[in-house]
């Protein structure tokens, strides 16, 4: 008898997977590093802007410089050097993972109230039946704080109240991430009066931020409806079906993870003392909203709100010193992984910059626009924007680097500069909604438990879609 081998026999849990979203990041710093040594290394002159309060790049002062290639030692401090350089055009990330870790804690101190559970049930019975106009409502709140303000970063901190909703209403993780980043990223596409992008990238290109934007607008309002009819369509093919969820293997995983058994053991009485808690939880939010809208507050501004808005918790609910603080530091915790995320996508800006190749990406993209008739030049704009958004991701950062340089360039074309603006952030907005190199997108799929892979072939067609939409109304817009 011929006896079979452990070799012969199929091997379960072998199947190829696609990397996580560390590494994702991490071979990314790689590739970059070695394009370091195949790029010339090259800059442009600074200079100071008055209406920018920053340097930057003078057209036509290109030059190559000495050479800094990027070894084994730069690819491996880079995801460290990415928490604290702030480099030329982007913030460190050590204030957005910090935020993230604070807000954690937060979460986790009001849960342990059993507010938010108390909370979800409660919204569940009042909208039984109705769950699927949530999509468009959150999603119009969302968008509105993209067009507004730019919202990104300070996004990250919903998609823990959103998630146990979706799911718990019977939709999946996926759609809760989609209604967040959706939502932000097609305001933030379609910005109106976002001092982080419209607003800087119109100083830059020396044209007032109204200039073009009926343009915006339309974009705006468009592609909003084109979004929550993709999500709200997914969302019900997931309810009627969860098989067909994009992450159906993980359902009864991310219900355990995100319900936290809240099913079985049934949502807690809403009391008086729980009903407090969460309106303190909604007001922290709002706060935090017209912080950063009209205060000018960032990240460590954010971060003393919710650390402050946890103390005030513990001391309502009566929470002893060792309770309140093995239970903020649990909360913390639950979102490490996504604050390591935020440091490494950051890595990859750090290996560009110390390479010196990032204006020779910038010089290249300059000569691939000039001297094109107006329709070819705005849309060769919109596609070397759409690039140049992978490795400078910041739209504030984006339109300093860039706006100096490629606004000029429309006189030549005879195209309107606030083009040229609109193009940069519809660009910079429509990659984002995928793009791995920033953090936003990592950390908010990384929360959701959501692979980068499945989340990126989810969006295809959708991104095809609003990029014809760009491009057919940048077109017009020309005429």
């Amino acid at each position: 008898m011929v006896q079979s081998s452990k070799m012969d026999e199929p091997q379960a849990g072998r199947a190829l997977k696609f990397p996580t979203a560390y590494t994702i990041l991490f071979l990314l710093i790689i590739v970059v590093a070695a394009a370091t040594w195949i790029i010339p290394a090259g800059s442009y002159e600074r200079q100071m802007s008055e209406a920018l309060g920053r340097e930057v790049p003078v057209p036509g002062t290109y030059q190559e410089v000495e050479p800094n290639p990027q070894g084994l030692w730069d690819v491996l401090i880079a995801p460290i050097a990415g928490f604290y350089d702030p480099g030329s055009y982007e913030a460190a990330a050590i204030d957005v993972a910090l935020f993230v870790l604070v807000i954690g804690g937060f979460l986790g101190v009001v849960t342990k109230t059993g507010a938010i559970d108390a909370g979800i049930g409660g919204a569940m019975a009042a909208l039984k039946g109705r769950e699927k106009w949530m999509i468009p409502i959150l999603m119009a709140l969302f968008a509105a704080g993209g067009t507004i303000y730019g919202m990104a970063e300070e996004s990250l901190a919903f998609y823990a109240l959103v998630i146990p909703v979706m799911i718990a209403a019977g939709y999946d993780s996926a759609t809760a991430v989609a209604i967040i980043m959706l939502g932000a990223g097609i305001g933030t596409l379609g910005s109106t009066i976002n001092p982080f992008a419209t607003v800087i990238a119109s100083n830059a290109a020396g044209v007032p931020f109204t200039n073009g934007i009926v343009l915006r607008f339309v974009i705006l309002i468009v592609g909003w409806l084109a979004c929550v009819a993709y999500v709200m369509r997914y969302a019900a093919r997931v309810k009627a079906d969860p098989s067909r969820s994009i992450v159906a293997d993980r359902l009864a995983e991310h219900r355990a993870h995100f319900l936290k058994g809240r099913e079985a053991a049934g949502a807690p009485p809403l009391t008086g003392l729980r009903k407090l808690v969460l309106l303190l939880f909604a007001l922290s939010f709002a706060v935090m909203i017209y912080g950063v809208a009209v205060a000018g507050w960032w990240m460590a501004e954010m971060s003393a709100l919710f650390l402050a808005a946890a103390l005030v918790v513990g001391l309502l609910t009566r929470m002893g010193e060792e309770e309140f603080t093995t239970t903020f530091v649990n909360g913390a915790r639950d979102l490490l992984g996504v604050a390591l995320v935020i440091g490494i996508a950051r890595g990859i800006v750090v290996i560009m910059d110390n390479g010196m190749i990032t204006d020779t990406i910038l010089y290249w993209s300059e000569q691939a626009v000039s001297g094109l008739g107006d329709i070819a030049f705005i849309n060769a704009v919109f596609g070397v924007q759409l690039a140049l958004s992978f490795f400078v991701p910041s739209s504030s950062g984006l339109a300093v680097l860039t706006m100096p340089i490629m606004a000029p360039l429309a006189d030549f074309s005879g195209v309107d500069r606030d083009l040229v603006v609109t193009a940069y952030q519809s660009a910079n907005g429509l990659l984002n909604l995928v793009n791995p190199t920033f953090a936003v997108v990592m950390g908010g799929l990384a929360i959701g438990r959501v692979p980068y892979d499945r989340w990126f072939r989810f969006m295809v067609p959708l991104m095809l879609g609003l990029a014809v939409l760009i491009i057919v109304l940048l077109s017009v817009a020309t005429l």
